[in-house]
C-alpha cells in the first residue's frame, strides 16, 4: 500500500514538472493510427511499436493482425514518457542527452 502511495507522489510529480514543459502535439489528420503512421512519425522500427503495444504500455486496439492507436492515446503516451524522462533526469541530475 505504502509503495503504491509513493508511486502515486511521483506520478504526480512527473505531472507537476511536465506542467511547465510544452506539450508535444501529434499533427496526423487521423483519429486512429496504425502501426505504421506510429513507425513514420518516431522513424523507428515496426518491431519497437509492436513490442510497445504488446506490453500494453500504450493503449491500443487490435483487429485481426492489425493494431490501432487513438491519436489521442498515442500523444498522452509520448508526452508521459516524455515527463518521465525528464522527470528522471531532473532527479539524477543528468542534463538533456546524458543517458
Amino acid at each position: 500500500m505504502r509503495k503504491r502511495f509513493l508511486e502515486h507522489l511521483e506520478w504526480v510529480a512527473l505531472v507537476a514538472y511536465a506542467g511547465d514543459m510544452d506539450r508535444i502535439p501529434v499533427d496526423l489528420d487521423k483519429p486512429w493510427l496504425t502501426v505504421a503512421d506510429i513507425c513514420d512519425y518516431m522513424d523507428v522500427s515496426t518491431f519497437v511499436v509492436t513490442s510497445v503495444l504488446r506490453s500494453g504500455e500504450l493503449p491500443a486496439v487490435k483487429f485481426g493482425r492489425e493494431w490501432r492507436v487513438a491519436r489521442g492515446d498515442f500523444e498522452d503516451w509520448i508526452n508521459t514518457q516524455r515527463a518521465q524522462s525528464t522527470g528522471h533526469r531532473a532527479q539524477t541530475g543528468q542534463r538533456p542527452g546524458e543517458g
